[in-house]
């Protein structure tokens, strides 16, 4: 649906609001400027360049400090960072491995002029406050710090499927257009495909090995020809709209033709679409951006159906084809003066009209928008097309037949007309005798405006001939005979009566146009509230059901929605509740869903089916289809209520597609966390298996190959490691299968009523092993009562948390249970004297598989046990947190469980 344009365009020039903002906002000395230099792909120079720049600063005067600079192992490149100051980097552990990031904090601390920050699309390590760079960029931007950085074109994201089809290659790690539209500068690092290959092969990108692969692959010339343009093409864009902005901060009169821009106005002419096809072709030969405009006069509210419909659909094929459709208000005296205001404000370069084929005698009277856009346009070509130039071919027919608006015939405001010219005569005779008859027509004239405003034009036709009949024959001489004697008399009446005409016509004008407005603005009303209504909703079945809900009340129809699923096109939702369609409406859905095309009803593609049904379409393709019907017989719809219809569907459209590409990124995001933790699960049991299996066999190799070449005590130490190491593989094993239960829901608490005493105990007993190095210090309330538990479970909770304090906690030092009663719930703390847990992992250590930082002291471990443990405790209802020790160092595990109703306090002892 077109655009209503909300910007009245007056003939003064005057400062676009949104240019001014954004003039400010660049202009705003407490936030950074941001430069990207920009390349087609890697080894342009772009982080050369961003050096280069950065020394010229620094030699300028500019405090210029790098966070990150990628080499490369580059030597030319390497050499442009002496002279520089460069922060060191911080280090994170991540799966045993130690990563360098930019040390974010340092660079805000340090507050430098210039800051360098490489790779703008970089993903930063776990453990980082922001896991992508670009955000640190953002952050440091927020501190008033300048930000230069380089990123190379396949990594924006609106070019992420481009370059996926041109390369063969999915770019993962990408930036937010916004990150690059709201750049400072942005300067262009181009270098032509032949003189990168040459690069390339010189050793100068890449080692020799992933040279020779990447100029099989990536490198080659077609890839980097149209990388390359993708690159020029996408800098020139944002150059672009700097230029707009700039002109319309400015209130600079355009054009500036730095770029082709192309305006295309369309009218109910049926060579509208044909005309703006012809500007898409003229378009895409320039490659520029082009508009589709439509303006809207008085003129406007008097096209027929059809002609409206023609105009709505010139208007979505507009968009269709890639176009901006706007329509807008007339408020010049001349169309040409809307036209030419629009393009001034917009930089329009090139204005596309089609040739009239009015007569010469109405553009005399009516004037010539053609005419007056030439003479008016300035600077800006105008394109006048004539019939014969445009592609022969049909007029484009309507694919879907609409209902006539057939109003019966209402007699009663004609004879309120004549009932209201009655009472202005009742009126005029009484002001007659004392007034005089220059005030009688006051009277009537009256009359007829009451009756075009309340009742229309026609019955104020008629009330202008009843009053101007009834003023002849009661007040003009010779009365109550229509002869008329004086010849002042006869100009009298025949003003009156022209005067009456010209008012009742300007009155039922009016009315029209309010009667309009008021109609719109309800619609508007209506679409707003349905979109607010599609911006709260979250799960696909309530977008489905508010969409088809809208729809039947708003056009009173029955409603059914139609999504594709596993490539069959399936009832999803209706409105009365609809699951099955016969055969015929099933092929007419099937039909529009695979041609993008209405089908069925009222169409002309299988016209025998019960519904019609229209595709719903967003500007990523399909994504279902829509049937309605009701009672009647005949069209379904009128023109204005089609035009309703096909707002309602594509906000619609537009809902269902924002829940499917939620759905598709959690979906994603579920895939990518699978894929880490089967890693993460193939790395610990490569380790945590290996391990204690290569200890176990070591030993028995041992003691089979000496045999009673062994001591005693040889023997039993020999025995202790087999003993030891098969435990710790029966935690694993055992921890693996609690896992796979939890995440499986197999888990199911048998609890009852224990003490908590007693199992501490009874965890410490089987921990005794893991404690044998560490002293343990038990302070357990008198006060603490029995508790809804599963012992095993919690046993087994008491297990893992002391045996990850055994793990981070040096020997001989103390590992304390604390227990204390907190009104409703109980508080059990496992607090060691280790080094404690970083803060920005304090979340974390309660993921599956996620270790923190160890020391060469600390015991392997599989990074399930906490996860284990907060499963466990979570399925009693119960609560586990993590926190660093505030009286020394060392971190603390607390677990809080509910204390149920009527529990009776035992005395425990610590």
């Amino acid at each position: 649906m077109p655009v209503m344009a909300q910007q009245r365009f007056d003939t003064e020039q005057r400062p676009s609001p949104e240019a001014l903002l954004e003039a400010a906002r660049r202009a705003d000395t407490r936030a950074g400027r941001l430069k990207i230099f920009v390349g087609a792909a890697p080894g342009v120079g772009k982080t050369y360049e961003m050096l280069q720049s950065a020394h010229a600063k620094q030699q300028a005067g500019a405090d210029v400090v790098v966070g990150v600079v990628e080499t490369h192992g580059r030597a030319e490149t390497e050499a442009l960072l002496q002279g520089l100051e460069v922060l060191p980097r911080k280090r994170l552990e991540y799966r045993d491995q130690v990563l360098e990031e930019m040390d974010l904090d340092a660079l805000i601390a340090r507050h430098p002029q210039i800051a360098l920050v490489d790779e703008l699309a970089h993903t930063n390590a776990p453990g980082s406050r922001h896991p992508k760079r670009y955000l640190d960029v953002e952050e440091l931007l927020s501190h008033g710090i300048d930000v230069y950085t380089a990123v190379n074109i396949q990594h924006i994201e609106s070019l992420n499927d481009v370059v996926a089809q041109i390369t063969h290659v999915r770019v993962r790690e990408t930036v937010p257009d916004s990150v690059f539209d709201r750049a400072d500068a942005i300067e262009l690092i181009d270098l032509t495909p032949d003189d990168l290959i040459q690069r390339l092969k010189e050793g100068k990108v890449y080692v020799p090995k992933q040279a020779e692969r990447a100029l099989e692959h990536y490198f080659s010339p077609g890839n980097l020809t149209a990388l390359r343009e993708l690159a020029l093409r996408r800098t020139a864009e944002r150059v672009d709209e700097q230029l707009l902005t700039h002109m319309q901060a400015n209130a600079i009169a355009g054009p500036w033709a730095a770029g082709e821009r192309i305006l295309v106005c369309v009218s109910e002419d049926p060579r509208a679409a044909r005309l703006v096809r012809y500007t898409k072709r003229l378009a895409d030969r320039l490659h520029a951006r082009w508009t589709a405009v439509s303006i809207e006069t008085r003129r406007s509210l008097q096209l027929s159906d059809e002609q409206r419909d023609r105009l709505a659909d010139t208007m979505r094929l507009a968009e269709g084809l890639g176009g901006e459709a706007l329509t807008i208000p007339g408020v010049g005296r001349r169309i040409a003066d809307d036209v030419i205001n629009f393009a001034h404000a917009n930089n329009v370069t090139q204005i596309i009209i089609g040739k009239s084929t009015r007569s010469w005698w109405f553009e005399l009277v009516r004037g010539s928008v053609v005419h007056d856009l030439v003479r008016r346009a300035g600077n800006i070509s105008v394109n006048v097309i004539a019939g014969d130039e445009l592609p022969s071919g049909p007029v484009d027919k309507p694919t879907v037949q609409t209902a006539a608006l057939a109003e019966p015939f209402d007699l009663r405001p004609y004879l309120m007309a004549l009932l209201v010219v009655a009472v202005g005569l009742g009126a005029a005779e009484l002001i007659h005798p004392r007034l005089g008859i220059e005030n009688v027509d006051l009277v009537f004239l009256t009359a007829v405006v009451g009756v075009a405003a309340r009742y229309g034009l026609w019955p104020s036709m008629l009330a202008s001939v009843a009053a101007s009949l009834c003023y002849n024959f009661f007040f003009l001489p010779p009365v109550h005979t229509f002869t008329i004697t004086d010849p002042n008399n006869v100009a009298a009446f025949f003003f009156f009566m022209l005067i009456a005409v010209l008012v009742s016509n300007l009155a039922a004008r009016v009315r029209v146009q309010a009667d309009a407005a008021i109609s719109r603005v309800r619609t508007t009303e209506s679409l707003y509230a349905f979109s607010r209504k599609l911006a709260g909703t979250a799960t696909l079945d309530d977008v489905l059901w508010a969409t088809a809900y809208q729809i039947a009340l708003m056009l009173k129809v029955r409603v059914v929605l139609l999504l594709p699923e596993r490539g069959v096109l399936t009832v999803k939702s209706g409105y009365p509740p609809e699951d099955e369609l016969d055969k015929a409406d099933l092929a007419a859905a099937n039909w529009a869903w695979s041609n993008d095309r209405p089908a069925g009803r009222g169409s002309d593609t299988l016209p025998g089916a019960k519904r019609l049904f229209l595709p719903m379409r967003t500007g990523r393709g399909l994504i279902g289809a829509i049937g309605i019907d009701n009672d009647r017989t005949g069209p379904l719809l009128t023109p204005d209520q089609r035009r309703l219809l096909d707002a309602l569907v594509d906000q619609g459209a537009l809902a269902i597609e924002r829940v499917l590409l939620v759905e598709d990124m959690d979906r994603v995001k579920r895939t990518v966390e699978s894929d880490r933790l089967r890693g993460a699960l193939l790395t610990s049991i490569s380790h945590d298996l290996k391990t204690p299996l290569a200890s176990v066999l070591g030993a028995a190799s041992t003691m089979r190959d000496l045999g009673t070449g062994l001591t005693d005590a040889e023997m039993r130490d020999l025995l202790a490691t087999v003993i030891d190491e098969s435990e710790r593989l029966n935690r694993f094993i055992a921890n693996l299968l609690d896992m796979t239960k939890l995440e499986s829901g197999a888990i199911v608490p048998n609890t009852a009523r224990h003490d908590v005493g007693e199992i501490v105990g009874s965890a410490l007993r089987r921990a005794g092993k893991i404690l044998v190095h560490h002293k343990v210090s038990l302070e357990l309330a008198a006060d603490l009562p029995m508790l809804e538990l599963d012992a095993v479970l919690f046993e087994q909770v008491l297990f893992n948390l002391l045996d990850n304090a055994a793990k981070y906690a040096p020997a001989d030092t103390t590992i304390s249970i604390r227990g204390t009663r907190d009104r409703d719930s109980i508080s059990l703390q496992i607090l060691d004297e280790g080094s404690g847990i970083p803060p920005v992992e304090l979340d974390s250590v309660f993921d599956k598989f996620y270790r923190t930082q160890k020391g060469d002291h600390v015991r392997p471990g599989t990074g399930l046990g906490l996860a284990i443990s907060r499963g466990f405790v979570e399925a009693m209802h119960g609560s586990i947190s993590a926190a660093n020790r505030a009286d020394r160092s060392g971190a603390v595990l607390t677990i809080r469980l509910p204390i149920p109703a009527g529990a009776n306090t035992l005395d425990t002892a610590a």
